[in-house]
């Protein structure tokens, strides 16, 4: 089994999303985000082929799939070996394209 390597651009993104969420929501919700984040990067790392495909200048095998129970998160990584590596993790009203391309 792989690993899910997180880069700190996507360390970055998960804690900027759990402080938006605990001072929006409730701090309870934002546990949850988080823990529904680790377990998704776990799934991912089992299955990298899972999520849609990206077609991005900087990153050409990014591939894209959302937070379960978080569904409006999504996670953008790339199949490397055996391992993922997230690249970054975004909310879906953000410009993904600008952002993740900035990276």
């Amino acid at each position: 089994m792989g690993r899910a390597i997180v880069r700190p651009a996507a360390r970055r993104d998960l804690i900027q999303h759990f402080a938006y969420i605990g001072e929006n929501g409730s701090l309870a919700t934002a546990r949850r985000f988080q823990a529904a984040a680790r377990a998704t990067f776990a799934e991912l790392a089992k299955s990298p082929g899972m999520g849609a495909p990206k077609k991005m200048p900087k990153f050409p095998e990014v591939r894209m799939w959302r937070i379960r129970e978080f569904e409006k998160y999504l996670i953008f990584y790339e199949p490397i070996g055996g391992d993922v590596e997230i690249l970054r993790v975004i909310h879906a009203a953000q410009d993904y394209n600008r952002i993740v391309n900035a990276t």
